[in-house]
């Protein structure tokens, strides 16, 4: 399966539009917090964790993906979340513990919620594969359109909700995929150190569904894959696994000293930047000139700024708001 023209121009402006918001959230994250760091001061408190380096699979997958499709997200959500299409103002809002996010500031980055596009995500490893299972048997009992795609990390795939999701996916044969997103850390643990099998992808024949291995953080393999998942799913076949290598080009969160890398694994990472490469790709398919890609990137780009500006600009929630929307 190969992607059109237009998805491949779209592909590429939503990893130039998640990169540049995470750039410069990460400046603004970083406001306060010098010169020793201290994640609850700037006007970003909390944690952060970057995707740079990971878009692949977010618009690989999300290419094929509309509104009334459910998606899942991890803990690093904001590649996933902007190829989705969540309501980008409210998200860097929702960022900045704003009154007009997404939830009214009260989740930040790790809890964006968008209903209008069927967007989720939170911070507890693996909980991507509960709901997004019970998303898919929900359409499924109610003969309702929609396909459910759960994204989790390699070191999710060995927490215990991996198997009991999976088992359940193939016995009911829900319409849901499975993403991992192998970046080869577990916070500061290598992949090899935690896991029996070289490839996650393998263990879908476990559970009697197709796992498939996409290498290199290839766009397009990303975009084949998915398509060939989600294809399968809306055909009311079940579920597929598939597995990303992709790579983490920042820490695990901001402030990570990264000092568990092997010396010039990060440098090497860099080297194999996957949006220069796409960018490169679309020059010499002719798709993309100079005069073009200046023009795609100066639109996302102000994009992002607009959205941030608007979140700058917004107020914080009332005190008494923290009474608000709670279980009592």
């Amino acid at each position: 399966m190969q992607p059109t023209n237009d998805q491949r121009l779209w592909m590429y402006r939503q990893m130039v539009t998640s990169r540049h918001l995470e750039e410069r959230i990460e400046t603004l994250y970083m406001e306060g917090k010098t010169p020793v760091f201290n994640m609850a001061k700037g006007p970003i408190p909390g944690e952060m964790h970057l995707s740079n380096g990971q878009e692949p699979c977010a618009v690989g997958v999300c290419a094929h993906l509309n509104a009334e499709d459910i998606v899942v997200a991890t803990h690093r959500p904001h590649h996933i979340a902007v190829a989705k299409g969540v309501d980008l103002n409210a998200m860097v809002a929702e960022i900045f513990g704003k009154a007009t996010g997404l939830s009214g500031g009260r989740g930040g980055h790790m809890h964006l919620f968008d209903a209008a596009v069927n967007f989720s995500c939170s911070g507890i490893i693996g909980e991507s594969l509960g709901p997004a299972a019970g998303a898919a048997l929900s359409r499924k009992m109610q003969g309702k359109p929609g396909v459910a795609v759960a994204f989790l990390g390699e070191g999710a795939a060995n927490q215990g909700v991996f198997h009991e999701a999976l088992n359940l996916a193939a016995v009911w044969k829900l319409p849901v995929v499975f993403v991992i997103e192998d970046n080869a850390w577990g916070i500061s643990v290598a992949k090899q150190a935690s896991t029996a099998v070289p490839r996650n992808d393998v263990r879908a024949s476990g559970y009697n569904m197709p796992g498939v291995h996409v290498a290199d953080n290839d766009v397009e393999g990303v975009f084949a894959a998915a398509g060939t998942a989600i294809a399968r799913a809306r055909d009311g076949q079940g579920p597929t696994l598939i597995e990303i290598e992709t790579s983490r080009l920042a820490g695990h969160f901001m402030g990570d000293g990264e000092d568990y890398r092997p010396e010039g694994e990060k440098a090497g990472l860099q080297s194999r930047d996957p949006i220069p490469r796409y960018r490169q790709q679309l020059l010499e398919a002719g798709l993309l000139d100079e005069a073009a890609d200046t023009r795609l990137v100066g639109e996302a780009h102000e994009r992002v700024e607009a959205a941030i500006r608007f979140a700058q600009e917004s107020d914080f929630l009332p005190p008494e708001a923290a009474l608000e929307t709670v279980f009592v």
